[in-house]
């Protein structure tokens, strides 16, 4: 994780259970604390290089994790009477560091697919999707200070 922390924002590292079959990767349950209730449950699949955002929502709160490939998930905290308005978090989730990301209403996310290989975040929100408590800009307004490029160090 880069960046500040956001106000809500929980990351959570998951379990990943292998054996000689293959994986179990445990990502939310009913009698987890940060569980809230149940509203869908949806797959969003990405190829590399592309950007899925900025987006956020009224009132649904998201439950990420990616279950293949890997993210640079950016989170952006906007919100007028937040303690942490005005920061950002870059994220990298995925196989090599496989967690649940939880993300409040009202906070601005987007997504990079980072690598070669394709990624598929899995969403488990506390509401079913409603296009009308849902807002979108363009992944490159210069309203969320951010840059998606490549960053070499």
């Amino acid at each position: 994780m880069s960046g500040t922390k956001i106000e809500g924002v929980l990351v959570k590292p998951l379990r990943k259970i292998p054996d000689e079959r293959g994986c179990i990767m445990h990502m939310l349950r009913c009698d987890d604390p940060l569980y809230k209730k149940f509203g869908e449950i949806y797959f969003s699949m990405s190829y590399p290089g592309v950007i899925k955002g900025w987006h956020f929502h009224e009132k649904m709160t998201l439950n990420y994790a990616v279950i293949t490939g890997m993210i640079k998930l950016v989170i952006y905290d906007d919100r007028k009477n937040s303690a942490t308005k005005g920061n950002l978090m870059e994220l990298f989730i995925g196989e090599e560091n496989y967690c649940l990301v939880k993300i409040p209403p009202k906070v601005w996310n987007g997504y990079k697919t980072i690598g070669t290989k394709t990624s598929i975040l899995a969403n488990c929100p506390d509401m079913a999707h409603d296009p009308s408590e849902m807002k979108r800009l363009d992944p490159f307004s210069d309203k969320i200070p951010y840059n998606w490029n490549l960053k070499n160090k």
